[in-house]
């Protein structure tokens, strides 16, 4: 190991002196063609880095970020602060209740953290055109919500421009759920993206109707009969409001006695409320793990210091905390069909004897797909498109009618589109499951 290689220092020597004992000197896997330990502080200093989510992983980075010697930081986040999040999200105290995340946490590390400046927005990712996200050296996710991480994964990488280096825009992505939680790192176009790895984040399997009504096992199910079933058939509230401690409480009391009548145990109102809101349990020691994973990789993009993941092979770290500490890196694999950074149709299994109807449905439910306002095209003519409703009024009545009946063949390519992903032009390949 090179301890004896020399340490160049920062602007403020005295607090950064064990960073820079990292920052600006070569170590055992340092590439030398890349690192320049004498410009490295002032690099970082003017660079700026954008940090999406200021929620439980999002003050965790927003504070490492700012003591690994960032000063030019920017963060959104559209919420704005609930009294759950206090035991968990420490840049939040009583008072900010109902304030915006992304103004308070900067508020807070600003005066915690001398010289570092953080820009808030409190709005949606979906807000800023390319112009914006073109300025940042790189960005980092803390987010909850798979379709926001597709769709700055989907807008980074259509950003690319192979004759413009500085085009390039690494996205660090972290997450977490319960003691469990993962870190990656995508290079548009070079390595997968979120687009290729989206099975691994498949929908939760909806319960049926009839395992509801008739048969419950489990306090979930108990939870949502009193959501689904209960809640339509009394409408004791005229409008469901999932903030409202009056309506979550009728739902709990509602799911207490259907599980007191089938013996089931388990039923509380902060499961009730879990239920409901489709909440992902969060506990801050997973986050403040994932936190630095993510800021490690930061600072490694940033100053050359050691390869990050992704160069040049394992490119995602798994993280449970389940029963011990268990961490694991491996590579995901870039796919020449994914529809965001693959040039190939992919392969969709398909019953010839479909309605559009049912084809359409089955894109939300699809783990490689998971679009819920999905459009169709097929060989130049649109078969139903969403928007405009002069255009939905009018492909409408395909949606009756049979893939076959609309001139659909085996082995036909389709493209389709969401709102959600107005970059991101999917495009499938049929496969017929059954001869016709």
């Amino acid at each position: 190991m090179a301890t004896d290689a020399q340490v160049f220092p920062a602007s403020e020597p005295a607090r950064w002196t064990y960073l820079d004992k990292i920052r600006t000197r070569p170590g055992p896997f340092t590439n030398r063609d890349l690192f320049e330990g004498k410009n490295v502080a002032e690099n970082m200093e003017k660079m700026k880095v954008l940090v999406i989510g200021a929620g439980g992983l999002g003050c965790e980075i927003l504070k490492n970020l700012s003591m690994s010697g960032f000063k030019d930081i920017h963060v959104i986040d559209m919420d704005t602060i609930d009294l759950s999040n206090l035991n968990r999200q420490f840049l939040f105290r009583h008072a900010d209740v109902g304030k915006s995340k992304a103004e308070v946490a900067a508020n807070f590390v600003m005066k915690r953290v001398k010289g570092v400046k953080i820009t808030p927005h409190n709005c949606m990712i979906q807000d800023f055109d390319e112009d914006f996200y073109m300025q940042f050296q790189f960005v980092v996710c803390g987010l909850d919500s798979i379709e926001a991480r597709r769709w700055i994964n989907a807008t980074l990488v259509n950003m690319v421009d192979e004759e413009i280096e500085d085009s390039y825009k690494p996205l660090i992505d972290g997450g977490t759920e319960g003691f469990k939680g993962q870190a990656r790192v995508i290079l548009p176009t070079v390595t997968s993206c979120i687009e290729c790895q989206l099975d691994m984040h498949a929908p939760r399997a909806a319960v049926p109707l009839c395992t509801l009504a008739s048969i419950p096992r489990q306090p979930e199910h108990c939870i949502e009969w009193a959501h689904v079933i209960a809640w339509e058939n009394e409408k004791p509230f005229p409008k469901l409001d999932n903030d409202d401690p009056a309506h979550i409480n009728w739902l709990y009391q509602k799911a207490l006695l259907r599980a007191m009548e089938f013996n089931i145990s388990g039923v509380t109102y902060s499961l009730t409320q879990g239920v409901v809101k489709n909440i992902i349990p969060a506990i801050a020691a997973t986050n403040s793990v994932i936190a630095a994973a993510c800021c490690n990789e930061a600072l490694k993009i940033a100053s050359n210091c050691a390869p990050c993941l992704g160069f040049p092979d394992n490119n995602y770290m798994m993280y449970s905390g389940n029963d011990s500490i268990y961490t694991y890196t491996f590579k995901h694999e870039k796919k020449d069909d994914c529809p965001v950074c693959g040039n190939l149709a992919r392969e969709l299994a398909v019953d010839p004897a479909w309605t559009l109807q049912e084809l359409i449905d089955s894109f939300a439910a699809r783990p490689e797909a998971q679009l819920k306002k999905p459009s169709v095209r097929a060989e130049g003519r649109t078969l139903y498109m969403q928007f405009p409703p002069s255009l939905e009024q009018q492909t409408r009545p395909n949606l009756e009618k049979k893939l076959t009946d609309l001139g659909l063949e085996q082995g036909q390519e389709i493209g389709v589109t969401d709102p959600a992903f107005a970059t991101v032009s999917f495009k499938f390949k049929l496969k017929f499951t059954k001869k016709t």
